[in-house]
């Protein structure tokens, strides 16, 4: 059943009230659906920081959007590479350092579909180090400026948590055998959705609740992310896609991320936003279907303990 909570055409923008003295974090918002979030909240006077790798993207987004809102938008970006351990906790501290407030950090920046097997300079298969191991030490370095906003964490994911293994490959976590493309990235996004729900059952064991940690996923957006990182091949496939009804606009995909960030009538956590139409790729808003998979406890306790591990920080909740 399509979720109908808020209406026939799902969570829309035009739910905004002002947003003035707020703070949004977004990783990866110098293009596609981070971009386009920026933009829906920077239209109702919030404050954006952007966390992005590329200075150069991230000075001609800052400029587009400041053409579009005007000079005194609040938007500006520290320099962060989520594959680098070092300049995540390097951007970490600039954001403490300069920015008094966080309503939410959205988990938006991803790679996918990188064709071959490369690490991160800490060792890691390169999407798990980038999408997971990254975003868990921004959270966890971060989440003292967000507990006191009563903020929220929301993990961007992907409908890839459902390919692949299904669960996590411990004994090979940099898949020296079987490396795939696509089964790497799906794992990536498992272990993404995976740390924020065992986020919340650690916060709620703490007392901490008034973090809010949501998970959503952008549907099939026409973004950069396949022909930024994944082979020629699925560059094209994806090309193609984006010709059919099965591909929405960045802007449709931002919105899962933009309403888990700010809807204040969102009540349920343990539960995975996005499109609700068509295989919950394309179309309306609201609370889409969550496979069990992700939220196996054994295997979510396990993967946090060796993330704590490989990234050197212990969350003291």
């Amino acid at each position: 059943m399509p979720d109908t909570t808020f209406g026939p055409n799902g969570w829309m923008p035009d739910r905004l009230g002002d947003l003035s003295g707020k703070t949004y974090i977004i990783t990866g918002a110098n293009a596609g659906t981070g971009f386009q979030a920026a933009r829906t909240l920077l239209k109702k006077n919030a404050k954006v920081v952007m966390l992005n790798r590329s200075v150069e993207k991230s000075q001609a987004a800052i400029a587009d959007l400041k053409n579009e809102f005007g000079s005194e938008a609040e938007v500006s970006f520290f320099r962060m590479d989520l594959a680098s351990l070092a300049s995540v906790r390097e951007a970490a501290g600039e954001v403490l350092n300069s920015v008094p407030r966080i309503n939410a950090l959205i988990c938006n920046a991803a790679i996918a579909q990188v064709p071959t097997r490369k690490l991160t300079e800490d060792g890691f298969e390169s999407q798990l180090g980038t999408n997971h191991y990254g975003h868990f030490l921004l959270c966890g370095l971060l989440f003292e400026r967000i507990e006191p906003s009563k903020g929220r964490i929301v993990v961007v994911s992907s409908l890839g948590y459902n390919m692949g293994l299904k669960t996590i490959k411990f004994e090979d976590m940099n898949w020296e055998e079987g490396y795939g493309p696509n089964i790497a990235y799906s794992q990536s996004k498992l272990a993404q959705m995976m740390f924020a729900y065992e986020l919340q059952d650690r916060l709620a064991a703490a007392g901490r609740s008034e973090v809010e940690v949501y998970v959503c996923h952008p549907g099939s957006s026409a973004t950069s992310l396949i022909s930024t990182s994944g082979s020629r091949a699925m560059q094209f496939i994806w090309w193609l896609m984006t010709m059919t009804p099965m591909v929405q606009t960045a802007k449709q995909g931002s919105y899962p991320e933009v309403m888990c960030a700010t809807e204040e009538t969102m009540t349920e956590q343990r539960a995975l936003y996005g499109p609700t139409g068509r295989f919950e790729a394309v179309g309306p808003v609201g609370k889409g279907t969550l496979n069990p998979h992700a939220y196996d406890k054994p295997v979510m306790t396990r993967l946090w303990n060796v993330t704590e591990k490989s990234t050197g920080f212990s969350w003291e909740l």
